[in-house]
């Protein structure tokens, strides 16, 4: 390793990634890095993490909820599997982070139904450990369809 990278070095302390730059001071990456890099590097997570990250401390809560990018990128996954629900969303005129936190439950339990998880599924007792949410008509034609072609 040569000393320019030697100096640079990551280090987790109390559950907070910190960048040390030759001192002794450690010091939050995002402090240290310009904002677009910060927005990059935290556009590398998928929605459970970033959310998570928004709750590490302030300056990465603020980072991340004033970047619409890290939003919609994670939105367009969503929007994958519940195009017509993120679309309505986004006509409403709702934000990516808004219409996310709608549609992500929704898209999780939307893809395991059409992936065939509950295919199988012979009582109510073995759906008490998923999170269900309310699905529309048209979602349930989807599914219904898509369980007559397997």
């Amino acid at each position: 390793m040569n000393s320019s990278r030697s100096s640079l070095a990551f280090l987790l302390r109390e559950g907070r990634p910190t960048v040390t730059l030759g001192t002794n001071r450690p010091q939050n990456f995002a402090e240290t890095l310009p904002m677009e890099m910060s927005v990059r590097i935290f556009g590398e997570l998928d929605a459970e993490s970033l959310c998570s990250a928004s709750r590490t401390c302030r300056l990465w809560h603020h980072i991340i909820e004033q970047s619409e990018q890290l939003w919609r990128r994670q939105c367009l996954l969503v929007r994958a599997i519940c195009r017509r629900e993120v679309d309505r969303d986004r006509r409403d005129g709702l934000s990516w982070k808004v219409t996310l936190v709608r549609n992500y439950s929704r898209c999780c339990l939307k893809r395991d139904w059409l992936r065939g998880c509950f295919s199988q599924v012979r009582s109510a007792d073995e759906l008490s450990s998923r999170k269900m949410t309310p699905l529309d008509a048209e979602t349930w034609g989807e599914i219904l369809q898509t369980e007559l072609d397997r």
